[in-house]
């Protein structure tokens, strides 16, 4: 959270008072992430669900989802909406027509999925050019696009693109509410946010040990 609070800052992005104590995980789940991390393919209903299972509103989805404002995004993850939305064998509507031709050249059918476009079209700076580029049929991913078209969203992204300081306001607030969750599983203050603390890897080395020595 810390660095990306420092990132932001660095990108032109608000600020705020990141809070002390939050506790990490002691382990990783791959299942546990595919479950809350929202996928590119969503639509804003399954979204305001996933959100509302954390206690967030719509307005938090819609300015969290603000941090699209920097970054890129895989081929992969836009395929369909090129060529087949919805499972119609054609490109999603909701495409500006001149975006729609540069993201063919970017990902045409036989393209390295892994290959990356950006996210909006200020990558490198935190602004509220990402809502413009929604209002405009440009947005690169479906879960980013299907905000401007539903109507639960909708008035929200038109509000962040035309006022860049209420933008950031309802970012921060929806960081600070993110930042609260928890899951109510044992954790720690890591020392290093990328790894556990040394103390839990010699715990987990002991019981391995412990698990070794009874099975010979």
């Amino acid at each position: 959270m810390y660095n990306f609070c420092l990132l932001l800052l660095q990108t032109g992005g608000p600020d705020w008072e990141v809070k002390l104590g939050r506790l990490d995980s002691l382990t990783a789940s791959q299942e546990d992430s595919d479950n809350i991390m929202p996928s590119p393919r969503a639509n804003a209903s399954t979204l305001i669900d996933l959100f509302q299972r954390f206690n967030l509103t719509v307005k938090d989805l819609v300015a969290l989802s603000g941090s699209h404002s920097i970054g890129q995004g895989r081929c992969f993850s836009i395929m369909f909406r090129l060529y087949n939305q919805s499972g119609s064998g054609k490109p999603d509507p909701a495409l500006d027509p001149s975006f729609r031709v540069e993201l063919d050249k970017l990902c045409p059918l036989d393209v390295d999925q892994n290959k990356t476009g950006n996210l909006d079209s200020t990558p490198v700076i935190f602004d509220n050019q990402y809502f413009k580029d929604l209002v405009g049929g440009r947005g690169f991913l479906n879960s980013d696009q299907t905000l401007f078209t539903y109507p639960q969203t909708k008035g929200l992204v038109r509000f962040y693109s035309r006022d860049q300081n209420e933008f950031f306001k309802a970012f921060v607030e929806g960081m600070l509410k993110m930042g609260d969750l928890q899951s109510g599983r044992p954790g720690e203050v890591r020392r290093n946010c990328r790894v556990v603390n040394s103390r839990f890897n010699n715990v987990l080395f002991e019981h391995k040990m412990q698990k070794n020595v009874k099975s010979i």
